[in-house]
């Protein structure tokens, strides 16, 4: 990619309008200094001291984190958080990211909040190290009325947008915003082409999705092709293939170490090997940067390659960020391009 294309493709984020239908979460950072050892006197057990909290939305939180940190102009995201402490902080991390408009993204009593607490040990010197997570999840079936506020968003957005990007992060079925009602209006409105591109993720499984372009990883191609191992590249390149000319829609497979690749429904096929790792890395996040930077980039006319070129080096500029699920800026990608 030349730096003209990189700025006439980049030059255009401003004006998109890109809607994020998903399961937002609070990311919340505990930090621990060990240094400041105490032994609880009630139960003799070690206390972890907390010195610094902190808080930014995760989820699909997390791609519109990088969708603002693009620079893309009109952010609609559509989710909903509970009537608690964690919805009051994930709704003002929301509110102060560039961009982002917060009309469809509402608060129910009906659901907690999907918090992430992230515990981390902080040495000088030495990359965090995460304790095991303390996770705050729905378990009961997503309500009718929360419903019906999501399926309502949904329709009056889509005619709005360039593109809506969707991600389940529920791993149980029907508890979070992606329900089969929502997934039902999601087909209607993709067989009517509202808006243009629709890209969908899922933690759970994309099998129940109708055709909309997908993102995936290569264990989640296999469970939803079920695919035998070796998944190697070329029979990843088949599979991806397939799917695109099936949905008619483009699939996108992130291989690790092994970069990412692309289809779209004409047959056309694209692989990226992944860029050199530069230090210690955190692969936290990365899928999240990809996502929105094929979004944002195909949204803005980019072909295949180019939309991966920008990925992959979004993803490699995130994987280099310890601590924290990070983002990738366009004048980030732009240095790991070497533009």
């Amino acid at each position: 990619m030349t730096p003209q294309r990189f700025d006439a493709l980049t030059g255009r984020y401003p004006t998109l309008r890109i809607a994020l239908l998903g399961d937002f979460c609070l990311d919340r950072y505990w930090e621990i200094d060990p240094a400041r050892k105490e032994l609880s006197i009630e139960t003799g057990l070690p206390v972890y001291n907390v010195v610094r909290l902190r808080s930014q939305p995760g989820g699909a939180g997390t791609i519109l984190n990088n969708l603002a940190a693009l620079g893309v102009g009109r952010l609609l995201p559509i989710g909903f958080c509970g009537d608690d402490g964690e919805g009051f902080e994930l709704q003002r991390a929301l509110r102060q990211l560039s961009g982002v408009a917060v009309d469809h993204f509402f608060v129910t009593p009906h659901r907690h909040t999907f918090t992430y607490n992230k515990p981390l040990v902080i040495r000088p010197r030495r990359p965090p190290q995460e304790l095991n997570r303390l996770d705050v999840k729905n378990w009961t079936p997503t309500p009718p009325e929360v419903e019906e506020r999501l399926v309502n968003a949904l329709e009056a957005v889509a005619g709005q947008v360039d593109a809506l990007i969707v991600l389940e992060q529920c791993d149980t079925p029907d508890t979070g915003v992606v329900t089969r009602r929502v997934l039902k209006t999601l087909a209607r409105l993709s067989r009517a082409n509202r808006p243009p591109l629709i890209l969908a993720d899922s933690r759970r499984s994309l099998r129940d999705f109708p055709p909309v372009g997908l993102k995936m990883n290569r264990a989640e191609l296999r469970v939803l092709t079920g695919m035998k191992p070796p998944l190697n590249l070329a029979r990843v390149r088949r599979a991806a293939q397939t799917l695109a000319k099936r949905n008619r829609r483009p699939v996108f497979v992130t291989l690790s170490e092994h970069g990412m690749l692309g289809a779209l429904p004409d047959g056309q096929t694209e692989h990226l090997p992944a860029l050199p790792v530069r230090g210690p890395i955190d692969i936290v996040g990365a899928g999240d940067a990809v996502m929105a930077n094929l979004a944002a980039a195909r949204t803005a006319g980019a072909a295949l390659r180019e939309a991966l070129e920008l990925a992959n080096a979004a993803a490699s500029v995130v994987i280099h960020k310890l601590g924290t699920t990070g983002t990738a800026s366009v004048s980030e990608i732009r240095a790991v391009l070497r533009l």
